[in-house]
C-alpha cells in the first residue's frame, strides 16, 4: 500500500467510499448517497501544496482517502486544518486510516499547519479511538446537534497541535 496525492480520475472512488459510510450513521452527516458531480468543486479547492487529499492504492484499488481541510475559511485559522478519513468497506480493519493519519500528522508542517482537528460522532468509537492512539484531545463535545435516523447524536472535537 502506499499514499500519493488523489487525482480527478480518483474521485469516483472516493466519493463512492464516501457513499459507502453513508448507511453506518458513523462517520458522516450525510443521509444520502452524493453524486461525483457534488463533490467536483470540493475536489478543485484542495491542492497537494496546501489542503491535499490523499488516496491509499493498493492492488491499482483505491483503500480509502484522507482530506486536510480549511477550518472556518478565515485568514487567521491558516495553520488550522479539519483531517477527514474514510476506508472502503473491504479495507477496514488493516490499518489504512492508521497509516493516513501517521502521514498526515508527520506531513503537516510541510503545509505550514500548526494544528489539526478531527469531527467525529461521540458514537464512533472506533474513529475515536484511532485519533486518540495520535494523542489527540478532546477539545470540544457539541451534545445532540445531530439527528441520525431520529436518535439525536452528539459530536466530539478532537484537537492535536504540531510541534
Amino acid at each position: 500500500m502506499y499514499i500519493r496525492n488523489a487525482v480527478a480520475t480518483d474521485l469516483y472512488a472516493i466519493v463512492s467510499i464516501y457513499n459507502a459510510s453513508i448507511p453506518s450513521r458513523l462517520a458522516t452527516a450525510d443521509l444520502n448517497p452524493i453524486s461525483v458531480d457534488s463533490r467536483q468543486e470540493w475536489f478543485e479547492q484542495h491542492s497537494p501544496h496546501t489542503y491535499p487529499i490523499w488516496v491509499m492504492e493498493q492492488k491499482g484499488e483505491i483503500a480509502g482517502w484522507l482530506s486536510f481541510s480549511p477550518f472556518y475559511g478565515r485568514p487567521a485559522y491558516r495553520a488550522t486544518a479539519e483531517i477527514s478519513i474514510y476506508v472502503d468497506p473491504a479495507y477496514q480493519r488493516q490499518r489504512v486510516a492508521y497509516q493516513l493519519l501517521s502521514q498526515a500528522i508527520d506531513y503537516s508542517p510541510s503545509l505550514g499547519l500548526q494544528t489539526l482537528l478531527g469531527f467525529i460522532f461521540a458514537h464512533n468509537h472506533p474513529s475515536l479511538r484511532l485519533f486518540e492512539l495520535f494523542n489527540f484531545q478532546v477539545w470540544g463535545h457539541l451534545p445532540q446537534v445531530a439527528e441520525l435516523d431520529e436518535i439525536k447524536r452528539d459530536l466530539v472535537i478532537l484537537g492535536l497541535k504540531i510541534t
